[in-house]
């Protein structure tokens, strides 16, 4: 086994091909799929979005897990087994900027760079689309040469631009009801909820978080 300066030494002469056979090198093991962990099946890269060791009587224990492949945005619920393991996808993450959605297509553009941009269908980027407003940073995937998918934070503070009033009396006995953002995503919100407040938002679950700010 090579010892740490060697290591070293190699990754300072050859850091592509250092970083390439140290991936292939450093496999995963079925228990390491945990939640955020992005691996290579059938040679496109998957996140792990939930994971869950179980361990059945006179069987052999399993992760099972949920996964969501980053090209297509297709989740699907996978059984990882303890004589299996898998090679860590090689992405990069870079920032870019929301600009705008048509007819489907979210287009982006590099920070800092306005020219440079692309554009992601909704089906890719999933449920998290419809949290997307103008301007928003976001973090892109990149795998090889191509980038396949973008990040939302995991919560946005986002405007109400409809919210039903509450029945008198409601409002007391607490209670949800449907408002519209302004980005015209729907989230189940407090009867106490009016048009104009500014709402932090679990992009992941969808789920209303707090009033960060009421309308004045």
């Amino acid at each position: 086994m090579l010892q740490p300066k060697r290591l070293q030494y190699f990754y300072l002469q050859n850091p592509k091909i250092f970083n390439r056979i140290w991936n292939i090198m450093a496999r995963l093991e079925y228990n390491e799929l945990k939640i955020g962990t992005i691996f290579l099946k059938d040679g496109a890269p998957f996140k792990v979005l939930e994971s869950a060791f179980i361990r059945m009587q006179q069987r052999k224990p399993v992760m099972q897990l949920k996964i969501v492949n980053l090209i297509s945005g297709k989740t699907q619920e996978y059984a990882a087994h303890q004589n299996e393991n898998y090679e860590e996808a090689e992405i990069d993450m870079t920032p870019v900027v929301f600009i705008y959605e048509s007819r489907g297509e979210y287009w982006f553009h590099e920070k800092g760079n306005p020219k440079n941009r692309f554009q992601l269908p909704a089906e890719t980027i999933g449920k998290a689309a419809q949290f997307l407003k103008n301007n928003t940073e976001v973090t892109a995937y990149k795998f090889g040469e191509q980038i396949i998918n973008v990040e939302l934070p995991i919560k946005m503070d986002l405007k109400v631009t409809e919210s039903p009033p509450a029945i008198k009396g409601n409002t007391a006995q607490g209670g949800n009801k449907v408002v519209t953002l302004e980005t015209g995503a729907t989230v189940s919100a407090p009867l106490f909820i009016n048009e104009g407040d500014i709402l932090r938002i679990n992009t992941e679950t969808g789920q209303y978080v707090e009033r960060v700010e009421k309308a004045s």
